[in-house]
Parts: C-alpha cells; sequence; structure tokens
C-alpha cells in the first residue's frame, strides 16, 4: 500500500488558497454579469426567470470566456436563468432520475451494482441552468456530516462496492481537509478499489486544481478517475488544459461528459471540435447525455431523433475513441441506457 502524501502546509484564514477567492467573487447579481458583457438588459431574449431557489452564479474566469455583447454566446446561455425556465412542461418532473427513491443512510445513492455515489455537498462553483439536481433536497441527505462516520460505515458493512463517486452539488467545492478526511476513510475499506469525482470545477474553476489538492488525490492505493463536464470547445482554454494535464500527469484517468443542449452543441462540428479539444488536455470523451427532464429545463432538450442524426454524422468525421456514448438515465435502470443510433 502506499501511504497517503502529506498536504502541503494548509495557508491560513487570511491566506485562503487562490481557487476560494475566485469562488467567492464569482458573479451572482444578474445586472452585473451583464453589464460585464456588453449586453442589454432590455433585449427579449435576456428576459430572466425567478431565481430565488436556483441563483445565477458564474466564476469570472468562466464569464471571460463567453463573447461580449453576444446573447447567444454558447456558454452564456448554459448559466443565463432564461424566463423559459418558469415554464410548466408536461412530462418534466424534480425528480428525473429518481434519485430520492435510491438514496440510503449517510448521503449515499446506490443505484447501480458495484458503485455508490456519495452526496458530498449541494454546492457548486457554477449554477448551470439545465442542472438534473437543481430541486434535490441537499439539505436532508448530505454526507459530510459526523466527519463522514455514516457514509464510511454503510460502505464499510457492503463488500459489493467497488467504486465510490464523489457527486453533489460539486466535491471539488469541499476544502482540500475535509475531502481528504472521507479519502483516508476509503481507503482503509478494503473492498473499495476505486475513486471517482464527478466535477466541473477544472473547467469552471481551474484554479482548484492546485498542489493541495494534487497532492490528496495522487496519494494511497484508490485508483483516481475524475470525469469532468464540459459541453462546447470554447470552455477549453490554455488554463483549464493546463490544470486538466496535471491531473493526468498524476496518473488520473480523466474521463468527459456532456449533455446535449438545444442551441449550443446540438451541431456536428461543435461536438466534434469539442472530442477533438479534450484530447488535447489528455480527456477521452465519454458519455453525452440527452436532457434530464428535470422541470425548468424543457427549452435545452434536443429530441431523439436529432442526437441520433448528430452521432451518426460525428462518427462519420472522428475517430471512434472520441465518439462519446450517446445516453439516458432512466429512473429504475440497471445502468445509463445507451441510445442507438
Amino acid at each position: 500500500m502506499i501511504p497517503p502524501q502529506p498536504l502541503p502546509r494548509q495557508p491560513s484564514a487570511r491566506q485562503a488558497p487562490p481557487w476560494q477567492h475566485a469562488l467567492r467573487d464569482a458573479f451572482s447579481r444578474p445586472a452585473e454579469l451583464l453589464d460585464y458583457l456588453e449586453l442589454d438588459p432590455a433585449l427579449p431574449q435576456l428576459a430572466a426567470a425567478l431565481a430565488r431557489d436556483f441563483p445565477l452564479r458564474v466564476p469570472r474566469g468562466f464569464a471571460a470566456r463567453m463573447r461580449k455583447g453576444d446573447p447567444d454566446d454558447p456558454l452564456f446561455r448554459q448559466i443565463w436563468p432564461h424566463a423559459d425556465e418558469a415554464a410548466t412542461v408536461d412530462g418534466f418532473g424534480l425528480d428525473a432520475v429518481g434519485d430520492l427513491s435510491k438514496v440510503r443512510p449517510g448521503g449515499i445513492i446506490h443505484k447501480y451494482h458495484g458503485r455508490v455515489l456519495v452526496m458530498a455537498t449541494g454546492a457548486c462553483a457554477i449554477n448551470c441552468r439545465y442542472c438534473f439536481r437543481r430541486h434535490f433536497p441537499y439539505g436532508e441527505h448530505l454526507a459530510a456530516r459526523d466527519h463522514w462516520r455514516r457514509t464510511l460505515d454503510e460502505i464499510a458493512a457492503d463488500p459489493d462496492i467497488r467504486e465510490v463517486i464523489l457527486s453533489g452539488g460539486d466535491p471539488l467545492s469541499l476544502s482540500d481537509e475535509r475531502l481528504r478526511e472521507l479519502v483516508d476513510g476509503l481507503q482503509d475499506i478494503a473492498h473499495v478499489r476505486r475513486l471517482r469525482l464527478h466535477t466541473r470545477q477544472p473547467i469552471v474553476l481551474p484554479e482548484r486544481v492546485d498542489e493541495r489538492l494534487l497532492a490528496w488525490i495522487d496519494g494511497g492505493r484508490l485508483q483516481s478517475v475524475v470525469v469532468v463536464h464540459a459541453n462546447h470547445p470554447n470552455e477549453l482554454d490554455t488554463p483549464v488544459q493546463t490544470a486538466l494535464l496535471e491531473l493526468r500527469a498524476r496518473g488520473v484517468t480523466l474521463l468527459n461528459q456532456s449533455v446535449l443542449l438545444r442551441g449550443i452543441n446540438d451541431d456536428t462540428g461543435i461536438l466534434a471540435r469539442l472530442s477533438e479539444r479534450l484530447s488535447e488536455c489528455g480527456v477521452l470523451p465519454y458519455y453525452v447525455h440527452l436532457l434530464d427532464r428535470v422541470q425548468g429545463t424543457a427549452h435545452f432538450e434536443v429530441d431523439g431523433a436529432r442526437a441520433a442524426e448528430l452521432m451518426r454524422q460525428l462518427v462519420a468525421r472522428l475517430p471512434g475513441y472520441l465518439v462519446p456514448r450517446l445516453v439516458r438515465e432512466q429512473a429504475g435502470a440497471q445502468s445509463k441506457t445507451w441510445i442507438a443510433w
């Protein structure tokens, strides 16, 4: 067993790591973001929904990748609380993928054989408007209480669990100390072999991939897999590439999952450029998801026939290893459902 590496010295409260400063400095007021992007708030497409329960949140570094003066910028459209979110649409609900029926004590969601998902936090660096957990009751099901004790006890009691997935929210919203406490506990559970992080932070807040993060993710016996989330090649600028290649250099397996979004990436050329750019960043395209049908997201949906056509075009343009699997998550299914195209 490889002993965990010690964390670099923790900054004092006055010397918080740069990523925490960037997180605190994120845009949260719509008017401020529109002013920064030189967008006229009177434009009809900028009519905003009330977002009291799911407010605007955008790191400034991510906003800097948006085209100023363009209300149709594909990154801006992913985060703007459009008035269409207020529409009630048949077939769209609060728990689109059946998470709540699979919650176990300790903030664990156990849907699939051999692996469990841990609700590490409800916080994210960015509020993506198509988020399938935007209505999830995080306050009732977080795992971090009591130093993760209930979570670790539940996992230790089930020898079929080989892989633990940290999700939320975004697990990298937590401090390295909180995460290391959990990972150290998982290291001691012999039947756990892999640690997987589902995170958007290396994409939207690349400062998060610092020496402290790399120290704990590189230490110990668990195989590390990081699944990032990029939907458009414009998200992958040079700082993001540097952060991802740092993870890759530590032996982390890097995968990407995207969501197919109307007017944002439902285009063969965009999807092809995304896969090519991911490859340059050391990331393998993994899944492209059909939209999870959660209330408030219907205006993003791409129908299955259009998705299948995009995949047929994509496979003619890319080598097979750069073609992601087209999938949908269905409540009660034993795995992601592959969509035939």
